[in-house]
């Protein structure tokens, strides 16, 4: 059964508007048409019966992986006893689409090339498709230039120029391959209502994949240029936040998967293919330096507009945006499928888009201050509307919420919810001249230091000898660790200090890795470790001055990277396995974050003579 492959065993493949799945074995086993949100073409991840699209060789095979060169491009390697072919699979950008057009034209074109390169290797293509998650049995039939698939309001055209057999809604075809020989395949999608694309011949699929590569080498060559510690896993992760971006809207999705779960046969199963405030400024921060700063002023600009308008008589201003801006997100569950490795339900759409998250009043706010450049060109609109934020995190930041976590409980009054308030207020202070609201400092500054001060003393304990998740409690949160990181306190306060030690001695496994937290949050079951905490550790240790000990942290964190670099968002407690939706946005923003963190911490130690590594964007 598919369903149970390792979730590190896939590949990320991406047009800037959508992406899908590769397996080791060739399978696309998740592709998603025409974006990131859309119902699943190839659904098999979450169940056998929802669709796949494998080549393979016969006979026993040992395969390898990497990617061409800086892009999103995928080649895999199989060696048989009788020879070898590779085939390179890629989602095709738009023709000529380059730097910062990435994904500006995109088909939705899935391409598949294979070629011999020594010996005779005999293949099987199994081409089955499952329009919406696997609820369309499509009708699938051959024609003198490909197979045409119809189902719903999808059409699927499918390129070849070898002869398939059709047995009911699955094509399928064997052919030899000898060295030298080279076959091409191309997935389009359209929706029945449009104007139908047309069969692409083998010179066309060539031509298209080789466009494709030159895009993302085109891509990389003026946006990655960072210098310093782990710096192909640093330009990896700026790929594939550029990879998880809506090219449209400049929406970066979670991840782009659904329901793969915080621990295997459990329920946290969550729809991740939308864009969350809560990550704003931290992957405002990571773009700048693994990415470029255009990537960040349009992501930016995308929440500001998604956000705009929602203060207006006591709305709160919404967590999460589908990647077109859409605000109803409701969730259901998709009960025919069962699940990675029987991890149901499946969920389409995320509920928490409902939830009060005070966190996003300051997210929104840091992401504002960390690219003062863009606000100037902003409307007057927009720029109260921001203003409007930073009066709504001092007007409300006493009120309980679901906290950064999302957690299905009872609201409670968490420290990290009150930090961001602060942090709204203290950068709206900043760009009050560039908000137009100089007469709202004095209000800000007396909210401000209400904060500060509620934190000092409510959000610490003294039985815990640290800062903890909510005020009044003694229980650990991982997200305590950004009190240095955005600069409430200094990176050495003895506090901080001291929380960094309380989280490092009690909510950390044997390994190191660290949990978001350690109490119960409302839902059943457990969870496996969190990469982006474990690399907010390394982050505070390296602000700390501690920068051996946080490249031992970052190290233990990134050597859970797949083979490709890839990471998701967690770790299992009991094994090495690599849980949650896949790749993680939000793990790859913490080893960029951290990266820069360590390198600068590094530099300042070469600079006062201490040993130490040099690292600097250039």
């Amino acid at each position: 059964m598919m369903t149970s492959r390792p979730i590190a065993d896939y590949g990320l493949l991406s047009d800037c508007r959508s992406a899908a799945l590769v397996s080791a074995a060739g399978s696309v086993d998740w592709l998603c048409l025409p974006r990131f949100d859309s119902p699943s073409v190839f659904g098999r991840l979450l169940g056998d019966e929802a669709g796949f699209w494998f080549i393979r060789p016969v006979a026993e095979f040992t395969s390898t992986r990497r990617y061409s060169g800086p892009t999103m491009v995928l080649e895999t390697s199989f060696r048989t006893a009788e020879g070898s072919v590779t085939v390179t699979d890629a989602l095709a950008l738009g023709d000529g689409n380059r730097e910062h057009d990435l994904g500006a034209g995109s088909p939705g074109a899935l391409l598949r090339r294979v070629s011999c390169a020594q010996g005779t290797v005999e293949l099987d293509v199994v081409f089955a498709p499952r329009p919406e998650y696997g609820l369309i049995r499509p009708f699938v039939r051959t024609g003198p230039d490909g197979i045409l698939v119809r189902g719903g309001a999808d059409v699927l055209f499918f390129s070849t120029s070898v002869p398939f057999t059709v047995d009911g809604d699955v094509a399928h075809a064997r052919m030899a391959l000898r060295e030298g020989d080279v076959l091409g395949f191309a997935l389009h999608h359209s929706h029945s209502w449009e104007d139908a694309p047309s069969f692409w011949t083998q010179e066309e699929i060539s031509r298209r994949l080789a466009d494709t590569v030159q895009g993302w080498t085109s891509w990389s060559k003026v946006h990655q240029n960072y210098t310093g510690p782990w710096q192909d896993l640093v330009a990896l992760s700026g790929r594939v936040l550029q990879a998880l971006t809506f090219h449209p809207t400049g929406a970066i999705v979670a991840a782009p998967t659904t329901s793969l779960p915080e621990v295997t046969g459990g329920q946290r199963n969550w729809d991740y293919r939308y864009t969350w405030v809560r990550d704003a400024s931290m992957t405002l921060q990571a773009l700048w330096v693994s990415a470029c700063p255009d990537e960040a002023g349009k992501f930016f600009r995308f929440l500001a507009t998604a956000g705009s308008g929602q203060l207006g008589e006591g709305e709160e201003l919404q967590i999460m945006y589908g990647v077109g801006g859409e605000r109803d997100l409701s969730e259901r569950e998709l009960p025919h499928l069962p699940g990675w490795r029987s991890s149901a339900p499946v969920r389409v759409g995320n509920a928490a888009w409902r939830q009060r998250q005070l966190d996003v009043y300051g997210e929104l706010l840091d992401a504002a201050a960390t690219l003062p450049e863009y606000l100037a060109d902003m409307d007057p609109d927009t720029r109260r509307f921001l203003a409007d934020v930073a009066d709504a995190a001092a007007s409300r930041w006493q009120s309980p919420d679901q906290g950064i976590w999302e957690v299905r409980d009872e609201p409670r009054h968490y420290l990290y919810s009150k930090l961001m308030c602060w942090v709204a207020v203290d950068r709206a202070i900043a760009i009050a001249d560039l908000l137009d609201a100089r007469d709202r400092v004095p209000h800000w500054q007396d909210a401000r230091k209400r904060i500060a001060s509620a934190i000092q003393a409510e959000g610490w304990s003294e039985t815990a000898n640290a800062y903890t998740q909510a005020f009044g409690s003694d229980e650990l949160d991982a997200s305590a660790l950004m009190l240095s990181i955005v600069g409430f306190l200094p990176a050495d306060d003895p506090r901080m200090l001291a929380t960094i030690d309380a989280i490092e001695r009690h909510l950390t496994d044997g390994r190191g890795l660290v949990y978001r937290y350690a109490g119960e949050d409302g839902l059943p079951g457990s969870e496996g470790t969190f990469l982006i905490c474990t690399f907010w550790l390394a982050h505070a240790l390296a602000l700390a001055g501690s920068v051996q000990r946080a490249r031992a942290v970052f190290e233990c964190a990134a050597g859970f990277a797949t083979g490709l670099g890839l990471l998701s968002e967690e770790v299992a407690a009991d094994s090495s396995e690599l849980l949650g939706n896949f790749p993680q946005a939000y793990s790859h923003i913490g080893l960029v974050n951290a990266a820069w963190a360590i390198s600068r911490a590094e530099d300042k130690d070469r600079q006062s003579g201490k040993s130490g590594v040099s690292g600097a964007r250039g």
